[in-house]
């Protein structure tokens, strides 16, 4: 068993079934947070803007926020892949250009506190009115949070990094960790590119991989980063 993994796990649409930032808006904010969003997906704005724009429309109490949250559901298998990890030795962090507020609840609420968690910070101003702050970001980077300074933090203790993630927030860092469990959209951008992953649809999966991913059974990314393709065995 290899100790040198470190995990590096996305949230919305990874851990959590829904996108939790996009349920908030649907739920509370006012009309605008839609074209928002087009400018962000066309890439005329970085996910920074976006959000600072997107929060700033969000019009409800802490209390209404709070019962929206404990509605959404994680992937039933995630405690699982969580006690799979902590049993190999694994450090496990929640990486996400989330909201570090909502994915904290819903982590305690499902028996997880514990775990790390890397996004930005939701910060209330008004009895209905919120905005976001964003500590993990970088000068060089448009995201809130930037995941490719957390694998490269990782990387430079000497860890290799295995990002689990599904979408274009994860796209960037996809090219900088070792290795990928790949999600959604994640997974056709990892085969163009020639990333070194392996598709899974949920954490069942994740938990059923783990173990060859220990054992050296997938090839892991280079260090350059060049491009590789998936596994050196059978392709799951």
């Amino acid at each position: 068993m290899s100790p040198g993994w470190s995990i590096l796990c996305d949230f919305d649409g990874t851990i959590a079934l829904e996108d939790v930032t996009d349920t908030l808006l649907e739920t509370f904010a006012r009309p605008g947070w839609e074209l928002i969003e087009a400018a962000w997906k066309s890439g005329r704005i970085g996910s920074r803007e976006c959000m600072s724009g997107q929060v700033a429309l969000i019009d409800a109490g802490r209390e209404q926020i709070d019962a929206v949250l404990d509605t959404l559901r994680i992937d039933p298998a995630f405690a699982d892949f969580v006690r799979a990890a902590r049993r190999a030795g694994l450090d496990l962090s929640v990486v996400s250009d989330g909201l570090d507020y909502a994915i904290a609840r819903i982590l305690a609420r499902n028996g997880l506190s514990d775990l790390p968690v890397i996004a930005n910070h939701l910060r209330q101003t008004g009895a209905r009115e919120w905005r976001i702050e964003f500590p993990n970001a970088r000068p060089d980077c448009r995201s809130g949070t930037c995941k490719c300074a957390c694998a490269a933090d990782e990387a430079a203790s000497r860890k290799r990094v295995l990002l689990i993630g599904d979408g274009q927030s994860d796209f960037c860092v996809a090219a900088q960790a070792d290795f990928v469990f790949a999600k959604g959209k994640l997974i056709e951008h990892c085969r163009h590119h020639r990333i070194a992953h392996a598709p899974i649809g949920g954490f069942l999966e994740a938990v059923a991989l783990l173990p060859a991913l220990l054992d050296g059974l997938f090839q892991a990314q280079p260090r350059s980063h060049a491009p590789v393709l998936t596994t050196r065995g059978r392709t799951p």
